[in-house]
């Protein structure tokens, strides 16, 4: 941590005098629009846009001579895009305003005609598969050919940084603890919910994927390992635009993924949407071995069992928005979401057990159902003001989300002793749930003198659930409540935040700083029954968290840079979690909730050096205090899965991105990590002390060949890794695939994923009370999957756009 604290001052002194000296320098761009001949053309679209972040900073028309002015109050690289009727699109390359270069003057820049026999034409650039932002890494979802057909939990598990576990949980930078966030708004999910979610989600309603180690402070502190953003494609330019996607997958099983965008643009009124459906169709092949012990280290006994589990899913996915542009400077927006989901899943399993000599002892056979339903629906309203052009704008969302769940169980075990006994035992339950979540959200942004910009904002949310655990016994075809398993939980919780955050682009310096403060009360209710009492927790706790961003440039044009970032978080604990269930997933294997589950608190620092936005490495050190993660008890042969807090949690990272182009079709994309984890905690065990050494890399190749042909590979290796008790072992995939543009409109691609079959996800648990375990899932990662893609309508580009943003903190913590 030294090593950081001087490295940062170092740097912060050899910036100091440019930050100190810097003064507003105005400057200007100005040039002239004409056609082959030489003659003005009158009312071109030209927009300025900064290269940095890619922002459009003005625009205006040409004036009839073809001239046009533009005012720059910041230095900095900018670009010029031009648009005319029945002329091709013009972009310039970079033009760098600073101290020596003010006044800029352009030479009459020649916009050529498009052919009169051409009736349509496609402007198409590839989009680079990493963009570097100053508080953000960009992943572009269709700079990737094999994420076509695929889902939304796919295309993350492509992106950098970013692995999933055995469990369908996601880690980014070998951290666990992310925030998935849905166009800035929470997914209010996680667990198999999040996993089933984004599996629903097809990969062509994506754009990109915004990686956030350490979010600015209008975003919520939840998240120690920071947030996932996805954005969805949105189109809202004049006229009658539909897009439409069909996705094959074929594996063992067949799948598929559809989807269908719209919208439609007139005058003051945007309506828009988007309707999926997805159909998964998977197993999992999963090998569990468990050997017991005696206090000496003498073999007392052993367990394997084999689990072939059966999945499918059928589900629908709806979003339907409307935007009123009341004036120039005011939008009000509507939005709808529906998520209506039905899994089921059949788990037959054979496990055997054996005694201390190594002789088979007995077995059972378990043939396990489950039917579930799953329905979200979420409404906002949003509204968007802006006092003046460049000036004062305020932004308020109102939010609600329902969830309903309802998951049917039924659990029949057949154990067979070796003298030929049989006993059968069944057990069915109901779990509903149901969850409520309300929330209001306003942000108001102000320039201010000197170049600084003002951000500030506050949010309240309110989240209400109910969560039953009804179990049966079922003894001699008589159904007999189990009191032991049955529970009844109640739980509420309030958030209170607010947060202001300034930033400025000085000479070669931008800087960035923002503080949040947030306040969490919450009460949980367990209600007793005939065996068990009831119990009741209150919480009320107040959190502070900075952020502040440093990028300096060491050149004129920017292209050598440094960047310094920090940042600290809060993890709450999953609303279920807190829950004290116990609920069975087979005879010996049970999952139990933890009502003292602490919230964790995590810092976040940051070094790093960006080339031309192609090339960035950052160095990065995490204290995460508290962290809760998965924690396995053994007790009598039995095997017990809750959540729990590791005391000291610390991470340090190296990272690496680059983007080449060898050649005009030739691009090339490399990513690495390499990072040492260390954890200690107390643990029912004794001491749970851990820490090793881990690599992830990742490398896309692709090559742009002749009429409309696109091919691409692309390979990620994850080595050995220890986190809390799990050590997972080594595995990777490769993928390729091809691409063919059938028409301006229509885009046929066909990929295989996981080619040699080598996504496979195995390892031991340590740190258990004299047991040895160890675990091997199997599943159908290596699929054909066939898309197409088209498009319809003729559509006018229109440059007023409205983000809207959503509900705030309570991201990632729905679990069922």
């Amino acid at each position: 941590m030294k090593l950081f604290i001087m490295a940062f001052f170092a740097i912060w002194l050899c910036f100091a005098p440019d930050f100190l000296m810097a003064q507003t320098i105005v400057g200007k761009i100005s040039g002239k629009v004409v056609d082959e001949n030489g003659r003005p053309i009158d009312g071109a679209t030209v927009s300025l846009i900064r290269l940095k972040d890619s922002v459009t900073v003005k625009y205006e028309l040409a004036a009839a001579d073809g001239s046009f002015n533009f005012g720059i109050s910041d230095v900095g690289v900018y670009r010029i895009l031009i648009f005319s009727i029945d002329k091709l699109p013009y972009k310039s390359e970079g033009i760098a305003v600073d101290a020596q270069h003010l006044l800029i003057g352009l030479i009459p820049i020649t916009m050529q005609t498009v052919a009169k026999t051409l009736k349509e034409v496609v402007v198409t650039s590839r989009k680079p598969f990493l963009e570097q932002k100053i508080d953000r890494t960009v992943v572009n979802v269709d700079a990737l050919i094999s994420n076509a057909g695929t889902t939304a939990l796919d295309v993350l598990e492509k992106s950098p940084g970013v692995a999933i576990d055995q469990a369908g949980q996601i880690s980014f930078h070998g951290k666990s603890g992310v925030a998935i966030y849905i166009d800035d708004k929470p997914t209010y999910l996680s667990g198999s919910d999040l996993e089933n979610y984004l599996r629903s989600m097809p990969s062509s309603t994506l754009s990109q994927i915004e990686l956030m180690t350490n979010p600015p402070a209008k975003y919520d502190a939840a998240g120690t390992a920071g947030i996932i953003n996805i954005k969805t494609k949105k189109t809202k330019v004049k006229g009658f635009n539909l897009g439409m996607s069909l996705g094959l997958r074929q594996s063992r099983y067949t799948a598929t993924n559809n989807s269908v965008d719209f919208n439609y643009r007139k005058d003051k009124i945007n309506v828009f949407g988007t309707f999926a459906y997805t159909f998964s169709n998977g197993y999992n092949d999963i090998d569990i071995n468990r050997s017991y012990f005696y206090n000496a280290g003498q073999p007392s006994g052993a367990f394997t069992q084999n689990s072939y589990i059966r999945s499918k899913s059928g589900g629908y996915n709806a979003k339907l928005g409307i935007d009123l542009y009341s004036s120039e400077n005011t939008t009000i927006g509507v939005l709808l979401n529906g998520i209506v989901r039905s899994p089921d899943q059949f788990n037959s399993s054979k496990g055997q057990l054996f005694n201390a000599a190594g002789q088979p002892d007995s077995s059972i056979i378990s043939k396990n159902k489950e039917q579930g339903k799953f329905k979200n629906g979420s409404a906002n309203l949003n509204y968007k003001h802006t006092f003046k052009k460049d000036g004062p704008e305020i932004t308020a969302n109102l939010d609600y989300l329902a969830f309903a769940t309802d998951n049917n169980q039924s659990f029949l075990n057949q154990s067979y002793a070796t003298t030929g006994s049989v006993s059968i035992d069944q057990l069915n339950g109901n779990l509903p749930a149901a969850i409520h979540i309300y929330s209001a959200k306003a942000d108001y942004s102000q320039p201010l003198a000197g170049g600084w910009k003002l951000e500030a904002g506050v949010k309240s949310s309110y989240t209400n659930t109910d969560n039953q655990a009804n179990y049966f016994d079922i003894v001699n075809g008589n159904t007999i409540t189990d009191d032991d398993k049955t529970n009844h939980f109640l739980y509420k919780e309030a958030i209170n935040a607010g947060y202001i955050n300034l930033n400025r682009d000085f000479k070669r310096l931008s800087i960035q700083a923002g503080l949040r403060l947030e306040n969490t009360d919450s009460r949980g209710h367990q209600l007793g029954n005939a065996q068990k009492p009831d119990s009741a927790f209150n919480r009320n706790y107040t959190g502070l968290f900075p952020t502040i961003y440093l990028l300096y440039k060491l050149d004129t044009l920017g292209d050598h840079q440094l960047k310094m970032t920090y940042g600290r978080r809060i993890e709450r604990p999953y609303y279920q979690d807190l829950n004290p269930f116990i609920s069975p997933l087979d005879k010996y294997t049970f999952y139990i909730g933890n009502p003292y589950l602490r919230p964790s608190y995590s810092g976040n620092f940051e070094l790093g050096y960006i080339y031309k936005d192609r090339i960035s490495l950052t160095m990065t050190y995490t204290d995460i205090r508290d962290r809760s993660t998965e924690t396995i008890e053994i007790r009598n042969g039995y095997y017990y899965d809750r959540p729990g807090n590791i005391g000291s949690t610390k991470l340090y990272d190296l990272n690496a991105d680059a983007s080449f182009d060898p050649a005009q079709w030739f691009n090339l994309e490399l990513s690495g990590d390499v990072w040492q984890l260390r954890q200690a905690s107390d643990f029912y065990t004794g001491t749970l002390n851990s820490h090793n050494t881990s690599f992830s890399g990742q490398a896309v190749l692709q090559f742009k060949l002749n009429k409309g042909w696109t091919l691409q590979t692309d390979g990620k290796y994850q080595s050995k890794q220890t986190d809390a008790q799990f050590t997972l072992a080594a595995k990777g995939r490769l993928n390729i695939a091809a691409s063919k543009v059938l028409s301006p409109r229509t885009t046929l691609k066909l990929s295989i994923n996981d080619l040699l079959n080598t996504n496979i996800n195995q390892g031991v648990i340590n740190n258990l009370y004299q047991t040895n375990a160890s675990f091997r899932t199997l599943k159908d990662s290596r699929a054909a999957l066939l898309t197409l893609s088209m498009r319809f309508g003729k559509a006018v580009k229109d440059q007023r756009k409205h983000n809207q943003t959503g509900a705030g903190e309570e991201s990632d913590r729905v679990k069922n």
